[in-house]
């Protein structure tokens, strides 16, 4: 499972600007009225779960708490930087699931214990821990003493980076609190956490192929806006499952069947009107499945990308030059686990 979050266009009126609110900076501000959203997503199959609705200024991390209801125990939840917070993590931990979320430089992490495969043991802290009460639970930490669950806990960190993908050898820090090396290896966990651009793809299903590129959601009200988020999201939700019963029926993964072309037979099929009378259903329903079964598409090409913009907005990212392209690679990317010092 992963978290991610992504923002739609709505239509211009006074409800929902007031309700949602305009995205910007002070100099400028968006066309539309935003509605942000973040997702609780399947990897595998791209189902989106559960979902968190709300204004433009709504913050990633309290939306994040509207999708907690879909957490089952032993999930693995993977998150990017701007989802960690140690409430956050408990949380997540109190359901049962268990987290793999990169974290950012600005966090401390200090070292417990190095792991065999490469991982070690760390502490978090509460926010607003002072530095006198950090080096005491350190030091009882690595003296083998238990740890005040109210003020630090103890995670694994996987650090590693990936030079054949990134010339500089850019580091990434993963924290999870799947803490047996054994049961799950660092270079597992490394791997695990990659699955989360799946989620990206979904939000292209979502906003591409079913809603319509640079489409604006058409509800007049703040109400029916959301309400239309939520069709939107079931639409996706149907067409996952239709894609993932196609994959079983041929025994190849989900992921590599053409969302776009499964949209396309279900359209000429519902359109058409195939579907009825209802006795016809069923074996409607076959024949949907066998041509969505057939838009399986070749083995995914190994590349990576710049981390560019195509226009100016207010992020730290560089605006696309004609230097900056993709580069195609012969074979998956090979992480270099940094064991700690």
């Amino acid at each position: 499972m992963s978290w991610d979050g992504t923002e739609l266009d709505v239509a211009d009126t006074s409800d929902n600007a007031a309700f949602f609110g305009y995205g910007g900076n002070d100099r400028s501000r968006s066309a539309f009225p935003k509605a942000r959203l973040v997702t609780l997503s399947e990897c595998a199959s791209r189902a989106v779960v559960g979902v968190g609705v709300g204004a433009h200024h709504d913050g990633e991390r309290d939306l994040t708490r509207l999708t907690l209801g879909a957490l089952e125990p032993d999930m693995l939840l993977l998150a990017d930087a701007g989802f960690y917070s140690w409430d956050l993590l408990g949380e997540v931990t109190q359901v049962g699931a268990h987290a793999a979320w990169r974290v950012g430089g600005s966090l401390e992490l200090p070292v417990i214990a190095p792991l065999a495969d490469g991982s070690y043991t760390a502490l978090v802290f509460v926010s607003r821990t002072g530095r006198v009460w950090r080096e005491r639970l350190i030091a009882q930490a690595r003296a083998g003493e238990g740890v005040d669950a109210e003020r630090a806990r103890l995670v694994r960190v996987a650090e590693y980076t990936v030079p054949d993908r990134k010339a500089q050898g850019e580091l990434i820090c993963v924290l999870t609190t799947v803490m047996d090396p054994l049961l799950v290896p660092a270079v597992e966990i490394v791997w695990a956490y990659k699955r989360r651009w799946e989620h990206e793809t979904a939000f292209a299903e979502i906003k591409t192929h079913l809603r319509g590129g640079g489409v604006v959601l058409r509800s007049k009200s703040a109400r029916m806006t959301v309400a239309e988020i939520y069709g939107l999201l079931l639409a996706h939700y149907a067409m996952r499952a239709l894609m993932c019963a196609a994959a079983d029926e041929t025994e190849v993964a989900a992921d590599r069947l053409s969302f776009l072309g499964a949209v396309r037979v279900v359209r000429r099929h519902a359109l058409g009107g195939a579907a009825f009378p209802p006795e016809q259903r069923a074996w409607v329903y076959g024949v949907v499945l066998e041509q969505v079964a057939q838009r399986c598409l070749p083995a995914r090409r190994h590349r990576s990308c710049p981390r560019v913009i195509k226009r100016v907005r207010h992020s730290s990212f560089p605006i696309k030059r004609a230097h900056h392209v993709s580069v195609l690679h012969t074979g998956p990317p090979t992480p270099l686990i940094s064991p700690a010092a």
